[in-house]
């Protein structure tokens, strides 16, 4: 009766210990996941903005074709930034995002067409992920 006891004690201490242990580390879990949230959504601006700049570069060398594919990596980028930006409620910055976008969709026509216009259509999309990247920041 005592040893029965005894072990009813023991295993009601561990299962306590263990749900204290569990609930101590799920607290900050949830800031750690915004925390990455944020980061990823931030590396994926930045992504896009640097492949927005070496767009501009090529364009300005006047290699289409290679600014043509820059674009592209950054319409990617941005695609997954925007349903990034959507699943946490950021409706705003993702009206920005739809704007760059067209932006490049805009340059990219236009190099296909050998269009030297592109640059400035590119540069504007360029200070549009300037603008996220600040507010994605604070």
């Amino acid at each position: 009766m005592i040893k029965g006891k005894l072990v009813a004690g023991i295993g009601l201490a561990l299962g306590v210990t263990l749900f204290a242990g569990w609930a101590w580390g799920a607290t900050g879990r949830s800031a750690v996941s915004r925390q990455l949230e944020a980061s990823e959504l931030r590396d994926d601006l930045l992504g896009a903005r640097a492949a927005i700049l070496d767009a501009r570069v090529a364009l300005y060398v006047t290699n289409f074709g290679e600014a043509s594919q820059h674009l592209e990596g950054a319409r990617g980028l941005l695609r997954r930034a925007d349903v990034r930006m959507t699943s946490v409620g950021r409706t705003a910055d993702s009206e920005q995002l739809a704007t760059a976008m067209a932006g490049i969709d805009d340059a990219q026509r236009m190099s296909g067409k050998l269009d030297l216009n592109a640059n400035a259509r590119a540069g504007e999309a360029a200070q549009i992920m300037a603008t996220l990247l600040a507010t994605a920041a604070r």
